[in-house]
């Protein structure tokens, strides 16, 4: 057995490798093996100038933190965010990668929060060490980094998750055998969300290039695929929405063998036309053939990115719809009532699991870790299911009243705090509205407080979108004299609908 077997090996089975150690590993395995194209700015790395670049930043950042510190990766969406966050890692800190779309008021949060005192918002405020680190060994059921994710109580919450639920999950990616073949995934995913955060550690594992856009724009998306013959796409529903209303059915993406989909419920329609768009193979003289396969993955930052896939193989309409598809190994999973008592098939009841990638818990909010775990282990999902055969799951809808926007999450108490908080606005009620490219956005209605009634809508508006990172700030706000509430005075949230119709 090569030495390149043993390394891949060791990545798949051993799994001690840890978030800081990981991209050392893999540079021994894949050297001068393409990682990354960035489309915006054209720079191609290695699996071994990444690391090296990686190293560098690890150095200076080991300089300024103690090892077990959080900081906060504010940098511009790419794949710089990613290495940054590595580099942190490596320096045995813990990296809370946030979302550039956030405005300052919520990074000082999450800086205040995490209690980080480095924070780093462009690669080029990493100081340069004269001294050169091997990266910090830690315990892989240590926490590894923090993602923080709008709170149902109104602001944004970290959530811990541990190297063996980042890396360990991905470990037997290793075994992909990327030199049989040529293959490159196209991709335009936030670093800062789970699932990106995911998807290019696991490509990076599997050996597979990734070319990067720092902004998915879904015509530049089908002009790459078509002339640089990629063979997979990863995006959210709402990216395949975008790309087929920009004419995907006049590009060739037949170089296309398998589709990714994450972070919400992909139509099974739009599913199966993308399939149609792809194909199996490509033979000489006879060309494209078949169709490609859809894959759809389940999960949320809690669980440190899928616990649950799909697959639909070419020529066959199976593993398209409600279904959340099987468990990935070493997860379990329970559907249960409002008592916590399991239900039959075909019940609905909540989605509990439990398995490696559980977050350990929310950063200094045992309260909230309370509220999200139970004492032994399982983790309340929050969404609503029905269990099928063979132990699958059929999705039924959200018991937490979250908006799935574009593949964001957005609680409607962090938008109702916000809106609050102008002088004019004396109560808020924010819900989804369905939108065709996003899933749904975010739709506020607002009462007035006494005395300053005249508040423009347009005035609300840029307040919230001054305050709150785009995807969460209201896309339509209407003021109303009452908002509808029930008999116990709470918000009727049904009726609120009637108020956007």
């Amino acid at each position: 057995m090569t030495l390149h077997a043993i390394r891949r090996l060791d990545v798949a089975f051993r799994r001690r490798q840890t978030l800081g150690s990981l991209l050392d590993t893999l540079a021994s395995i894949h050297g001068d093996r393409r990682l990354v194209t960035e489309h915006d700015s054209g720079r191609e790395l290695t699996y071994l100038q990444a690391a090296a670049l990686t190293a560098r930043w690890s150095d200076g950042i080991a300089s300024v933190i103690t090892p077990g510190e959080p900081v906060v990766v504010a940098t511009a969406n790419g794949f710089d965010q990613l290495l940054l966050s590595l580099a942190v890692a490596r320096a045995g800190g813990l990296p809370a990668p946030v979302n550039d779309q956030m405005r300052e008021k919520e990074i000082r949060h999450v800086v205040k929060d995490s209690g980080a005192s480095l924070v780093l918002r462009k690669a080029a405020e990493v100081p340069d060490a004269p001294t050169r680190i091997d990266p910090v060994e830690v315990d892989p059921a240590r926490i590894a980094a923090l993602f923080y994710t709008s709170g149902t109580t109104g602001e944004p919450k970290g959530a811990a998750l541990s190297h063996r639920g980042l890396v360990g999950q991905l470990s037997s990616a290793a075994l992909f055998p990327a030199w049989l073949r040529r293959d490159e995934v196209v991709a335009g995913l936030p670093v800062a969300h789970i699932m990106g955060f995911a998807a290019y550690l696991g490509m990076a594992t599997a050996g597979v290039p990734v070319y990067c856009f720092e902004r998915f724009r879904a015509d530049e998306v089908l002009v790459v695929i078509e002339q640089r013959r990629a063979t997979a796409f990863i995006g959210v529903p709402a990216m395949y929405r975008m790309m087929f209303e920009a004419g995907a059915a006049r590009h060739d993406l037949t170089s296309v063998r398998v589709w990714i989909s994450g972070a919400d419920v992909m139509p099974s329609e739009l599913a199966k036309e993308f399939k149609r768009f792809g194909a199996s193979a490509r033979l000489p003289v006879l060309g494209s053939l078949g169709e490609a396969a859809f894959v759809e993955g389940y999960g949320m930052v809690e669980v440190g990115g899928g616990i649950a896939a799909k697959i639909s193989p070419p020529g066959v309409n199976l593993g398209v719809g409600d279904s959340l598809g099987f468990k990935l190994p070493g997860y379990r999973f329970r559907v249960v009532d409002d008592d916590g008592v399991d239900v039959g098939l075909g019940i609905v009841g909540e989605l509990w699991v439990k398995g490696p990638g559980v977050l350990e818990g929310y950063w200094n909010s045992p309260a909230a870790t309370a509220e999200a775990l139970t004492d032994d282990g399982w983790l309340r999902t929050g969404d609503l299911v029905r269990p099928g055969p063979l132990g699958t799951v059929v999705f039924s809808g959200r018991r937490k009243q979250v908006i799935k926007s574009g593949g964001f999450s957005v609680y409607p108490l962090e938008v109702e705090a916000t809106l609050e908080e102008h002088p004019a606005v004396a109560e808020a009620a924010v819900i989804g509205l369905p939108d065709v490219k996003l899933g749904e956005v975010p739709v506020a209605a607002v009462r007035p407080n006494g005395d300053l009634a005249d508040v423009s809508v347009d005035e609300l508006m840029a307040w919230a979108q001054d305050r709150l990172a785009h995807y969460k700030a209201p896309r339509r706000i209407v003021v109303v004299d009452e908002l509808p509430r029930t008999g116990t005075s709470k918000i009727q949230r049904s009726r609120l609908l009637e108020l956007f119709a």
